[in-house]
């Protein structure tokens, strides 16, 4: 694959996004996005760019950061764009402090012309939170960090 590899260009654009996202500096974040960038976390949670998921963050966690396992893209011949998937464990400590490292995460990014134009992030934050605060309808599996923490 070559540079100029459209698959490969967004794989990267993901990734440098992502990075900066989690440092956070969410003015370099935004520089990987679109004007127009439709960005929805969990729980149908709409954000308008990369600033807004940063004061979401520090809400909800003492420090996050991602923990990478695969990033995968795909072209749409059609449309030209190229859907991006990114997946990994979050790892970091919730505001008491309590450190966390298996907190499964997908991002789901389409790249258009060089830009991240919309995002869907789905992790188990709020069931771990949930969890840990005795409101999960069943025991979590999977998700050591949770049980340990109860």
């Amino acid at each position: 694959m070559t540079e100029a590899d459209p698959v490969s260009r967004a794989r990267a654009v993901v990734e440098a996004y992502l990075e900066a996202s989690m440092a956070p500096d969410p003015v370099r974040a935004a520089t990987f996005v679109s004007p127009d960038l439709a960005l929805t976390f969990t729980g149908g949670r709409r954000f308008s760019g990369p600033a807004d998921c940063t004061a979401f963050n520090a809400k909800r966690y003492a420090w996050v950061k991602k923990r990478f396992l695969r990033t995968d893209a795909a072209l749409d011949p059609d449309s030209g764009d190229v859907h991006v998937y990114n997946t990994g464990y979050l790892y970091g400590a919730w505001p008491d402090g309590t450190p966390f490292q298996t907190n499964r995460y997908i991002d789901i990014f389409t790249v258009r012309d060089g830009l991240i134009v919309a995002t869907g992030v789905w992790n188990d934050s709020a069931e771990i939170l949930l969890a840990r605060a005795g409101l999960a309808e069943a025991p979590l599996s999977g998700a050591p960090d949770a049980e340990a923490s109860l």
